[in-house]
């Protein structure tokens, strides 16, 4: 049997792409370098990405037709072709980020969002480049930190692949899954979707050239913090907590979870939240509502630097739910204490890069 183009091309056109239903003609998935020598027949197949979840499964089924349909005898050659760039593995992704850091308590309600979104904005008005990730994904606050809840994410190539531009606010480069779905429903996710979702708004976006790429993690311990732990080589962490001696209690786990032997990420310091009230009207007066001194005396006996003391005042309050960071206030109480804090942070940081070894990703294995 002679062997011709229309006869290959026939048979594709009765094969359905699983993704969409549609022929792999229609779809526009066979490229045009179909080969034909004697009963030799080659062509390529174009994703849209990869890996594809069907591409075993449609070369099959694209083999079994052509063997039935044209020759038994024809010997078949397809290779696949993508329009999206393959993904850098862990490990290498991020190359121009030079550190990530990871803010992170061990419980909710301690203002670890707060602490997070001023970070970025004291760095940014210190001249760094700084990205924020909202890895919060079951409960993303930082568009609203930012004034930033109707903000559309576009997507632009770069080397051959589609990737996330973020918003940029206050000299802050930010993405958050909170652009992506409705604020006002909740999101119910399993583990393994938020964790691809994460792994896209690090992975997928053109996050560019940054100093320090800020991620503002999920409170407790849990399937995020391990992605993130698989997916980026962090730096350090910045534990979050009140005085409060039931907050200390789960700062100390949060801290046993980095330091554990498997993770070994250095723990860059602790920042003391709500460490006393200051009313506006008695700028001098300190009420210590929540305890006094509980999470310098833990950091004192973890010998780890407490690298901020912020106190609680309208301000911050008001900031957060008006998108204004109170860091961008460097004359008021809280927007020198974010100051300090964002100068503790790049000298802890330098120390801990000059003393130590890179952190390598967490990879974890199966018998």
């Amino acid at each position: 049997m002679t062997l011709y183009p229309k006869l290959i091309t026939d048979a594709l056109a009765t094969v359905r792409y699983p993704g969409n239903g549609k022929n792999l003609i229609e779809a526009g998935m066979v490229e045009d370098d179909l080969r034909i020598n004697g009963m030799k027949v080659s062509f390529s197949i174009i994703f849209e990405k990869n890996p594809d979840p069907f591409m075993k499964s449609l070369f099959k089924s694209i083999e079994s037709t052509i063997l039935r349909e044209v020759d038994s005898e024809v010997q078949l050659t397809i290779t696949p072709k993508y329009k999206q760039a393959e993904r850098p593995e862990p490990g290498k992704l991020l190359p121009q980020v030079k550190n990530v850091i990871a803010v992170s308590s061990g419980k909710g309600g301690v203002g670890k969002s707060t602490v997070s979104a001023n970070l970025a904005v004291a760095l940014a008005a210190q001249g760094y480049r700084v990205g924020l990730l909202d890895a919060d994904i079951f409960g993303p606050s930082m568009p609203k930190m930012f004034a930033l809840e109707n903000e559309q994410i576009y997507a632009h190539r770069v080397e051959g692949r589609q990737l996330l531009i973020p918003a940029l606010k206050y000299g802050v480069k930010l993405l958050s899954v909170g652009f992506f779905v409705n604020p006002e429903t909740a999101t119910l996710w399993r583990g393994s979707m938020a964790s691809n979702t994460l792994k896209q708004l690090i992975a997928d976006a053109d996050w560019g050239e940054l100093d320090y790429l800020i991620l503002d993690t999920p409170p407790g311990t849990s399937d995020i913090h391990l992605t993130l732990l698989q997916t980026l080589a962090i730096t350090g962490a910045v534990i979050v907590s009140t005085p409060q001696q039931v907050a200390l209690a789960d700062a100390r786990k949060g801290i046993d979870m980095y330091r554990n032997e498997k993770v070994n990420v250095p723990i860059l310091g602790l920042v003391e939240n709500m460490a006393w009230f200051t009313p506006a009207e008695l700028p001098e007066n300190r009420y210590y509502i929540f305890g006094r001194e509980g999470t310098a005396r833990l950091a004192e006996s973890l010998n780890t630097p407490l690298l901020a003391q912020i106190p609680i005042v309208q301000s911050i309050c008001d900031g957060g739910d008006n998108g204004e960071p109170v860091a961008l206030r460097p004359d008021s109480m809280t927007g020198q204490a974010f100051a300090a804090l964002a100068t503790a942070v790049v000298e802890a940081t330098d120390r801990r890069n000059h003393e130590l070894a890179p952190t390598k990703i967490v990879e974890i294995t199966t018998k």
